[in-house]
């Protein structure tokens, strides 16, 4: 595809809404799913996770051991996931419907359209000071609520314009940006580096501490990172050329987001390593003077490129609900009710805050979800989906109506998880983590324990569906 054509196909209203993508039109390469992963990852959370860390008390090396490690198995989920999509040529709620029913998979439907709807005004609320802090190094120095609303606003309504046209311009937007994104970050880690003295083996926490700050930062920027990326993944990578090997777009996506986020963590890291007390975030923006307008390019485009695939997949989610409409009109209900949320957020900073703390934990629900997923798809089906089944109305679909077993297998995964999480959040303390020294395994019990249960009981109380090899290739 030359480059005229491709823009052409961008700018075009995409009219795909959860039915299977055609062959013809699935024209998405490996190197364009890259960017759009990456775009997602390239953010100022990343490199402020990564000093969590150092706050936590492990070294540098102890630090960037457990982001490497971590990230490698989290990302091999993700791979796994985004080969489904591109198998089957269809959405992750929709592929749901295999291991949970007809209707039954609305469930983790609605999860996922109220977590992407949340994060859509979350993200934005987010970087609006740290937009504000760095107009302030640029010579603006008045900046109030009236320019924080107009930046916001203008941050929404440029990613709204972008996920309601759809795939195919979210594909362009991240292709052409993310590079020079990847760019900045580059200057400024250089830059970042050369005014920090980097410590790499100091560590204050030992014995028992230790173990919990490694468990902690596992689970948010470790293998919990890649973990809860997954709900999105087919949604994009069903649109891969049909012809691509799995193993090709397993070692692309895993690749797209183990990268900028190890990169990012190790940046925050280093800095915090060095003895930066405050926000590694603030340091970065106010260290470089001139080199301010490129962080500024960097930090606003971090929600953009996250948030037009909040939009994008929370329509697909809400579509996955058997609502019958057009894709686009979907989306723009779904910018409606992030734009409320954000408006409401610049008001009352201090419950935006809170409900960020309270979101960052409550994904939980997906490694409990993933767990039901990986056993239905890898162990019972043997990676084969019988993809016009999953469209059949319930009283006829050979996944049934509701399958029981996946319901409780998650459902007891998600208080297994809750049960060992150590949430920001007083409620997601949950009781066997706050006996056991605050030690966070919330993404392994959830995981663990709806695989399990789901094994179990799949026999009892799941209606047999045997896979069609003929429309799973």
């Amino acid at each position: 595809m030359d480059q005229q054509t491709e823009l052409a196909e961008a700018v075009t209203l995409d009219a795909h809404g959860i039915e299977p993508i055609r062959p013809e039109d699935r024209t998405s390469t490996p190197s364009r799913q890259f960017w759009i992963w990456a775009g997602a990852n390239i953010a100022p959370i990343n490199w402020i996770l990564g000093a969590l860390g150092i706050i936590l008390g492990l070294s540098l090396v102890e630090t960037i051991l457990v982001l490497v490690i971590g990230n490698v198995i989290g990302c091999a989920f993700f791979g796994l996931f985004c080969v489904m999509g591109h198998r089957t040529g269809v959405n992750q709620m929709v592929l749901s419907r295999a291991a949970f029913g007809r209707r039954g998979a609305y469930l983790p439907a609605v999860a996922q359209l109220l977590m992407t709807m949340g994060w859509l005004g979350v993200n934005t609320w987010v970087v609006l000071d740290l937009v504000l802090g760095i107009f302030k190094h640029v010579g603006y120095h008045h900046p109030g609520t009236g320019t924080k609303y107009a930046v916001g606003i203008g941050i929404m309504a440029v990613q709204v314009v972008i996920a309601i046209v759809g795939f195919y311009l979210i594909q362009a937007f991240e292709k052409y940006t993310v590079p020079v994104a990847a760019v900045i970050v580059l200057v400024m880690s250089i830059l970042a580096w050369t005014k920090v003295n980097v410590v790499w083996t100091h560590s204050t926490a030992h014995g028992a501490d230790k173990l919990t700050a490694v468990t902690q930062l596992l689970t948010a920027i470790g293998i919990g990172w890649g973990i809860t990326w997954l709900t999105w993944s087919s949604d994009y990578t069903r649109f891969i050329k049909p012809s691509t090997s799995d193993r090709k777009v397993f070692w692309t996506t895993w690749s797209a987001i183990l990268i900028p986020t190890v990169w990012l963590g190790f940046l925050g890291a280093t800095i915090a390593s060095g003895g930066v007390q405050n926000d590694p975030a603030d340091f970065v923006s106010a260290a470089f003077g001139g080199f301010s307008i490129p962080i500024l390019f960097l930090v606003m485009h971090g929600p953009v490129a996250t948030n037009i695939l909040n939009l994008y997949s929370a329509s697909l989610a809400a579509l996955s609900l058997d609502i019958k409409a057009a894709r686009w009109k979907v989306s723009i209900a779904v910018s409606v009710v992030g734009t409320g949320v954000l408006i409401w957020f610049i008001q009352d900073g201090t419950w935006a805050n809170k409900f960020d703390e309270w979101l960052a934990s409550v994904v939980l629900w997906i490694s409990a979800w993933a767990g039901v997923m990986c056993v239905d798809y890898l162990v019972f089906r043997r990676g084969k989906i019988d993809v016009n089944a999953l469209y059949a109305p319930p009283q006829s679909s050979i996944y049934g109506d509701v399958n029981w077993a996946a319901v409780v297998g998650m459902l007891a995964g998600v208080v297994a998880g809750w049960a060992w999480g150590y949430g920001l959040v007083k409620f997601l303390q949950g009781p066997i983590a706050t006996h056991t020294h605050n030690v966070d395994l919330s993404w392994l019990t959830g995981f663990g324990v709806a695989a399990g249960l789901y094994y179990v009981l799949r026999p009892f109380l799941a209606k047999e569906a045997q896979p069609s090899v003929a429309t799973t290739s």
